[in-house]
C-alpha cells in the first residue's frame, strides 16, 4: 500500500507569497497561527475551512513547534494546499465541489488503499461535517492525512507486511493517541 502524494504544482513567486503572508499575519507577529490561516483558506464554499484540518497542517509545517508557521513554512504549506487542490479536482469527477462515495473510493484506490465499501462509507460519514453524504476539500485533506498517519502507525507493528498485527491494548491506545496531534 503506497501513500499517494498530490501532484506537483507551480509555485508562485516569493514576492506573491510574501504579500499573501503579510495579509494573513493579522497581528504582524511574523508567524501565522491556525486561526489566522483558517480565515485565509477557502474550501470552495462560503463555510470556514475546517479548523481541525488547519491545525493538522500547521502541525505538519511548524518546524519550530510554536503552533504557528514562519514565512518559509508558509511557502511549503501553500504548495501543499495547492497540490491537494489539484488532487481533489481530479477526483471530483462531476465538478460538484465535493467528493461523494464513488469519488472517495476511487481516490483511495488510486492512493493504494484497498478498503471495503463499509469502511469507505464510515470514512465518508466521519469526514462529512454537514451530513450531505459528501466531503468538502478541507475535509478531504483531513481524511487523507488521518488515513496516512494511521497507516504509518500500523506499519510500525506490521513488520512482516502481511496486513495483520497482534498488539496489546496499551499498544493499541498508544498507537492511536500518538496519531492525534
Amino acid at each position: 500500500m503506497a501513500y499517494y502524494a498530490p501532484p506537483p504544482s507551480n509555485v508562485p513567486s516569493q514576492e506573491f507569497l510574501w504579500d499573501v503572508f503579510q495579509r494573513v499575519d493579522k497581528d504582524r507577529s511574523g508567524f501565522i497561527t491556525a486561526n489566522e490561516l483558517q480565515t485565509a483558506l477557502s474550501n470552495g464554499t462560503w463555510a470556514p475551512f475546517n479548523p481541525e484540518t488547519v491545525r493538522l497542517m500547521i502541525g505538519m509545517f511548524d518546524k519550530q513547534n510554536r503552533s504557528a508557521i514562519t514565512f518559509q513554512d508558509f511557502g511549503a504549506l501553500w504548495k501543499y494546499v495547492t497540490d491537494w487542490q489539484a488532487c481533489f479536482r481530479s477526483f471530483d469527477r462531476d465538478n460538484s465541489g465535493n467528493i461523494d462515495f464513488n469519488e472517495l473510493k476511487s481516490a483511495l484506490t488510486t492512493f493504494g488503499y484497498r478498503l471495503s465499501d463499509n469502511l469507505v462509507s464510515l470514512m465518508l460519514r466521519k469526514f462529512d461535517r454537514f451530513g450531505k453524504g459528501t466531503i468538502l476539500f478541507d475535509d478531504f485533506i483531513q481524511c487523507c492525512i488521518i488515513l496516512q498517519t494511521l497507516t504509518a502507525a500500523f506499519r510500525q507493528y506490521d513488520t512482516d507486511q502481511d496486513g495483520v498485527i497482534t498488539i496489546h491494548y496499551e499498544q493499541f491506545l498508544g498507537m492511536n493517541l500518538s496519531c492525534i496531534h
